[in-house]
């Protein structure tokens, strides 16, 4: 018998066996008929009496459990209801053109005084939290809420996507504060306990190698990216290990560490041409490839050796252009990785260019591919405010004002390092990058207008303000020149400023920590200190 019939007729026996009312008035029916009545045991008036209470009794208890599990319902609905729509208000409040900020942290403020289960609690602190983090600068009481979610998720099982990019967001509010102490334990715990989770466990550990890459750890960078390769290799997604190896290239690279990066590339173009795919993802991972070739050619100066990557990374970008968006996710959840917007990805191929064309001297080139790159950089900016646009720009600044200089265009040169200074202005982060070599520029637009005072000030300036060493060549090299066109050839003015004071510093040009081929520095070195080569 099927189980859900067995309650029906267990309530049919029941009530058979038990000789209800009906029962007793069939049988008193057979008596007054004179019929013979059934085999059964008289039943008195006081057993009936007791039968007809308990039947009450139960049917009492039925009525109330029904309301009980009905009221129990409704109840539910009405918190799913008043939660959804407080959610609904607050996402209305959040979308709005202009977002009214303050009435989205009001609707998601009122769900606590419901006391709601912990999973909407956590999830609300979470929303709270992004909100105040992305949209104020209240970033003690968003603070607070990702804490809070970070803290309640870790109780809950099977809720991953809370927990995780609970303790992303705290990691870059910490990281903003200056708090780094507090954003790395954190993100090694979650990295540690996010190993079932492939999407998170490579997020997270891009963003704690992107830490100590701006900290200018690039060894303990380069290992956490290796890490990764081997992670992503075991669940299967060679998208994302070629990310990965490609980051840790790009660090190699900003190390000098050439020897690393010549066979790192090699494994990485094979695993590019290999990889089948998303085609805006492969397009993509040829773009990054391509880019670091052509990074390192000219990090090695072989300009003539660039001409064929520089071909195919330029064509690589028009066929991204020409592909659609694939709103089909990938089946692999650590797939699901990009590593620029494609339009992100056509000024950089434009920023690449002008590099290629300054060192190889074709100034009109440059201008031409630098006026292209900045006319979209600044349609990009007014719908996307991503730090890295603004890094772009200013690079690009930096190219462009030294062709200036080259050709006589001396005024536009200090309008463009105005611009520089401003850009600048509006990040901290990207003014300490980029100090030493503002001065430098404005070193050198003084030099171009005789005003060797100024440039000799805004040498100094720059030679303190990095650790770069050929960008430290560099300087030393003009300020050199500014010397001797002042006719001060004292061997104490540079070994007392630049190689005395700190020894952690690069050393002169003469005592060899550049290469033997840069003869014209050494030349330089010899004019301005004869007797020490």
């Amino acid at each position: 018998m099927s189980p859900f019939l067995r309650p029906s007729w267990s309530r049919r026996h029941f009530k058979h066996k038990l000789h209800t009312p009906g029962c007793f008035v069939q049988q008193l029916s057979r008596e007054r008929r004179g019929a013979p009545a059934p085999p059964h045991a008289p039943v008195s008036a006081s057993l009936w009496r007791r039968l007809v209470v308990v039947e009450a009794k139960m049917a009492a208890q039925a009525a109330a459990a029904a309301q009980a599990a009905a009221a129990q319902a409704a109840q539910a609905e009405a918190a799913e209801s008043w939660y959804l729509a407080l959610l609904g208000f607050a996402e209305h409040f959040r979308t709005s053109s202009p977002p009214k900020i303050r009435l989205c942290v009001h609707c998601l403020q009122a769900v606590f005084p419901f006391k709601p289960p912990q999973r909407i609690e956590a999830r609300t602190h979470l929303q709270l939290g992004s909100v105040l983090y992305h949209h104020t600068k209240n970033s003690e009481q968003a603070r607070s809420h990702l804490e809070k979610a970070w803290l309640i998720s870790q109780q809950i099982t099977q809720f991953e996507d809370v927990k995780f990019e609970a303790a992303s967001l705290l990691s870059e509010l910490y990281c903003q504060e200056n708090s780094v102490d507090a954003a790395k334990p954190l993100l090694r715990k979650a990295i540690q306990i996010s190993q079932q989770t492939p999407y998170w466990h490579c997020r997270l550990l891009f963003q704690l190698a992107q830490l100590h890459t701006l900290e200018k750890d690039l060894v303990s960078a380069c290992d956490l990216l290796g890490v990764g390769a081997e992670y992503a290799r075991v669940v299967g997604s060679e998208y994302t290990r070629a990310l990965f190896l490609l980051s840790k290239g790009m660090l190699l690279l900003m190390e000098r560490k050439l020897q690393e990066v010549h066979p790192l590339l090699t494994l990485c173009g094979q695993i590019v041409e290999n990889w089948q795919g998303n085609p805006i993802q492969k397009e993509s991972l040829r773009v990054f490839f391509l880019v670091l070739q052509v990074t390192h050619y000219l990090d090695a100066g072989q300009v003539k050796s660039v001409k064929p990557c520089l071909k195919q990374l330029q064509q690589c970008i028009q066929t991204i252009s020409t592909l659609h968006d694939d709103e089909i996710l990938p089946s692999n959840p650590a797939d699901l990785f990009h590593w620029l917007p494609k339009e992100h990805m056509c000024v950089l191929v434009y920023l690449v260019t002008v590099m290629h064309s300054m060192q190889a001297g074709y100034l009109e080139k440059a201008q031409k591919y630098t006026d292209k790159a900045l006319m979209q950089l600044e349609k990009l900016k007014m719908l996307d405010c991503s730090p890295i646009l603004s890094s772009f720009q200013v690079i690009l600044l930096e190219h462009i004002i030294m062709c200036r200089l080259v050709t006589g265009h001396k005024a536009t040169a200090l309008q463009e390092i105005s611009q520089v200074c401003q850009l600048c202005q509006q990040s901290p982060r990207l003014f300490s990058n980029h100090a030493a070599q503002l001065h430098t520029l404005l070193g050198l637009y003084c030099v171009s207008v005789n005003c060797m005072d100024n440039a000799e000030a805004q040498f100094t300036t720059a030679l303190r303000l990095t650790n770069h060493q050929e960008l430290w060549a560099f300087i030393v090299t003009n300020l050199a020149s500014v010397y001797i066109r002042e006719g001060n050839r004292h061997q104490e003015v540079v070994a007392v400023q630049f190689v005395g004071e700190d020894q952690s510093r690069p050393q002169l040009p003469c005592q060899l920590t550049l290469p033997a081929s840069s003869g014209f520095l050494r030349a330089w070195a010899f004019l301005l200190l004869p007797g020490t080569l």
